[in-house]
């Protein structure tokens, strides 16, 4: 008998599109205007780092690039489609602050998730070339597939949750502040791994932080937003060694980068 399922989406070439593009955004709440006239363009591929002083749209922005909330004006595209094409083709994945993990399924349930949402839906969603175990073991968790949340650290969690947006292989990695909550040694760790990641897979990352070297040590351009209303400040390329290790936080070209982005930020 012939499959009812759908394809919602495949990978395809797209390194000769911006991940993202934004002509003239405006966001507005009510009579609240978060975002106005953003203009902007992410390299695919790339990594970048958002900062900005509270208030200022950095959370919102990565919520309009996910066709969670619309453009009041202006356009948003992703690799070229609107935002709701990108969306149903998953072209895009997002992780926040809080893993967001079922506690009563296991890591690896977790992460077999938009499998089992598909199946019962009867949709055939796209999934890369690493299986959701071999997902936890590029994330460091082979060995705690069978953990539950409440039996895994607070960065366990979090990769976890990192593993399941890896699952359909996204071109696009939107973070909003996924480790803010941790400690700092965690943090770095994280920092450390997530980099490994994205040189591995090649997907583009937007990653929202409050922290000026996490910013500058994460990211190759950093996206400095103003506030009332958000608007594009700078990019700022962020030209450091790579690959980079924790001892580059202390040289004079790291606190360089971070004197530039503080004297921005205080100005914003």
């Amino acid at each position: 008998m012939e499959s009812k399922e759908t394809l919602v989406g495949q990978p395809v070439a797209t390194r000769d599109l911006p991940a993202a593009k934004l002509s003239g955004a405006t966001v507005r709440f009510g009579t609240y205007t978060a975002i106005e006239h953003l203009d902007l363009e992410i390299e695919a591929g790339a990594f970048y780092t958002i900062l900005g002083p509270s208030g200022c749209g950095k959370s919102t922005l990565l919520r309009l690039v996910s066709d969670l909330i619309p453009a009041a004006s202006g356009e948003v595209c992703v690799f070229g489609k609107s935002t709701e094409e990108a969306r149903l083709a998953r072209e895009f994945a997002f992780v926040f602050q809080d893993a967001a993990l079922l506690p009563w399924r296991t890591a690896l349930e977790n992460v077999e998730l938009p499998l089992e949402i598909g199946r019962k839906r009867n949709v055939r969603i796209p999934v890369g070339p690493r299986n959701p175990r071999e997902l936890l073991e590029l994330v460091g968790l082979k060995g705690r597939e069978n953990a539950l949340p409440h039996e895994l650290s607070g960065g366990m969690r979090q990769r976890v949750a990192i593993a399941r947006a890896l699952l359909c292989q996204p071109k696009l990695l939107l973070m909003d502040e996924p480790f803010g909550a941790l400690d700092e040694m965690t943090r770095d760790r994280l920092n450390l791994q997530l980099l490994e990641i994205w040189r591995e897979t090649g997907t583009t990352i937007l990653f929202v932080t409050h922290s000026i070297s996490e910013a500058v040590f994460l990211g190759q351009k950093v996206i400095m937003l103003s506030a009332n209303p958000g608007r594009l400040r700078e990019v700022v390329d962020i030209e450091l060694p790579e690959p980079r290790e924790m001892k580059l936080r202390d040289t004079s070209d790291f606190t360089r980068h971070c004197a530039y982005l503080r004297e921005l930020l205080e100005t914003c």
